[in-house]
């Protein structure tokens, strides 16, 4: 569990291997939280539903700076480096981390923060197509969504944050 002067620090990993890396750190003891999501990709005409990182190229490590050997989580397999803050490793918000852990599941997978699906009626709430009614098209990336409205002269692709759109009555 949680040690009473440890905190949570960003682990940047090498491309594609955060699931890698979070393995090789759990091995040596080090507490891990890697937040994962759905994603969809389209891959040979097929859309297909992967499990990726939440923060690609990054997960999260709780140690003590001042008692753990932090300085093996640099050679580990799969890390490219631990984000420091000078020569200390840099502390991660605390909120942040309880926010997403909070919403995540044993394995990491981070619950829909909002109820959409793709083919839902979503309105806009601000900037440039505020009221706007679209229909979610895809899931972009964190917070982000794609949507297609109907403006004049057909239909066009917009992306947005998931922040700016509400369901549609």
């Amino acid at each position: 569990m949680a040690k009473a002067s440890s905190y949570w620090c960003a682990v940047q990993t090498q491309p594609n291997r955060e699931a890698l890396a979070a393995l090789n750190l759990d091995r040596q003891g080090f507490e891990v939280f890697f937040p994962r999501r759905l994603r969809t990709v389209r891959h040979a005409r097929r859309l297909q539903h992967r499990l990726v990182g939440y923060f690609p190229g990054y997960l999260f490590v709780r140690l003590n700076a001042a008692t753990d050997p932090w300085r093996s989580v640099n050679g580990t397999f799969g890390v490219r480096n631990l984000v420091m803050c000078g020569d200390r490793p840099a502390r991660a918000p605390d909120a942040l981390i309880d926010f997403l852990r909070d919403h995540a599941g044993a394995d990491g997978f981070i619950k829909s923060l909002q109820d959409f699906a793709p083919g839902d009626r979503v309105k806009v709430l601000s900037g440039p197509f505020a009221d706007v009614i679209g229909t979610l098209e895809r899931v972009e990336g964190a917070g982000r969504v794609r949507i297609l409205m109907e403006l004049i002269g057909g239909r066009a692709p917009v992306v947005t944050e998931t922040a700016n759109l509400v369901l549609a009555s």
